[in-house]
């Protein structure tokens, strides 16, 4: 059985737009699915679905002279006589195939979807000259809203997030705390969620991490200390939502900082991190300033890293909050904090497990010094109190 996926519904906005759709995010999140969701869609008959980790799909487009591809393609029942709709899985197989995927678009009437497991690998692979020609979208393992899809579990949802903390409910919250408690454990990544029995999630979760190191880390980082990075990973899942120190890391796992800042670099490349700027309003300290940590998914975290539940919740409220835009903390000299700024919003969000009002009206106040229009705490057990939201809301 098939599940929606929210990013479905912006893609199929523009099924005939030009441009090529290009789908990335890590490995297991969904995306070939997806694409197979997408091209179900297509009522055309003239498409076909290309899986470029199959070596004798890659000869496909393995000609000099790329107006021969069409040929090749004859025998899946695709012509150029009308438009054509070509959906590639897994282009990273197969670096050289984008100056055949530019050729063919500006030559002919074709429409690509494409995917690819990492943005890292995906900078340097559409170059330049692919500028104005794609759409790319990010996929992520499920936010909570999803998970309870996935569930077969209805629950209205609201996006104002006025209304979020204004229409909670007692009977739903406990309708479905147990599901979010799960989520906390295990997750997001959709095999996991299906997976029937905990064993079974464990196993999967240690599949996809396995996957992850070896076809995203090993094939694709020229690291010659593999396990300094593996030991680099480890110490970052026991700094979830904490300030990222590289002089520390560096002199924990025995390499320069450079080399510290390259792992990270290619952490969040390939989206296992996430790395949350200090808010400013000046950019030179926003990008200078230290950054938190936080990873792709609770459940990779949780089975490998020594985490506290209160660490679990943020990463978790991280996840969710992060589909609305950019997030930033704040920390004043004085040590007060904000967990969570959507700049673009201009909201602050403090993350509790059981909130308070005096933690809306500390939090309320630190915004006010902000300018910002709006502020909620964000908390895991239920609260009447208008200024909380639930966090199985976001």
């Amino acid at each position: 059985m098939q599940f929606s996926r929210k990013i479905l519904q912006r893609i199929e906005s523009q099924p005939d737009s030009r441009e090529i759709i290009v789908i990335t995010g890590m490995r297991r999140v969904g995306k070939t699915t997806l694409l197979q969701m997408i091209n179900d869609k297509i009522t055309s008959n003239n498409k076909v679905f290309l899986d470029i980790e199959n070596i004798l799909e890659q000869k496909i487009f393995e000609e000099v002279d790329y107006n021969n591809i069409w040929a090749n393609l004859r025998a899946y029942g695709i012509t150029n006589k009308e438009k054509a709709y070509i959906f590639l899985d897994e282009i990273q197989a197969m670096p050289q195939i984008v100056k055949a995927i530019k050729y063919l678009y500006d030559h002919y009437d074709v429409k690509f979807f494409l995917t690819g497991s990492s943005s890292y690998y995906l900078k340097n692979l559409f170059p330049e000259s692919l500028a104005g020609r794609k759409i790319i979208y990010e996929m992520f393992p499920l936010t909570f809203e999803e998970f309870l899809l996935f569930k077969g579990v209805q629950k209205e949802s609201h996006i104002a997030f006025k209304d979020k903390a204004r229409l909670k409910n007692l009977i739903a919250y406990e309708k479905v705390m147990k599901f979010f408690e799960e989520y906390l454990t295990f997750g997001g990544f959709p095999q996991v969620v299906l997976a029937d029995d905990e064993s079974q999630k464990k196993l999967f979760l240690k599949d996809i991490f396995t996957s992850y190191f070896e076809m995203d880390v090993r094939k694709m980082a020229d690291f010659r200390q593999m396990s300094a990075f593996r030991d680099l990973l480890l110490l970052l899942m026991q700094r979830v939502g904490s300030k990222l120190e590289i002089s520390k890391l560096s002199s924990e796992i025995g390499v320069s900082r450079e080399t510290v800042y390259s792992y990270l670099s290619f952490l969040e490349g390939s989206y296992f991190i996430f790395r949350v700027p200090p808010f400013s309003r000046n950019v030179d300290r926003e990008i200078s300033g230290t950054k938190k940590v936080y990873f792709c998914d609770n459940g990779i975290i949780n089975l490998f890293g020594k985490v506290s539940d209160g660490a679990l919740l943020e990463n978790a409220v991280f996840k969710n909050i992060h589909q609305y835009g950019k997030v930033n903390y704040y920390q004043k000299r004085s040590g007060a904090e904000i967990d969570f700024i959507l700049p673009d919003k201009m909201m602050a969000f403090e993350v509790k497990k059981r909130a308070q009002e005096q933690d809306y009206r500390r939090l309320e106040k630190l915004s006010q010094s902000l300018n910002m229009k709006k502020c909620y705490v964000i908390s895991q057990d239920f609260s009447p109190y208008p200024g909380i939201i639930l966090a199985q809301d976001i």
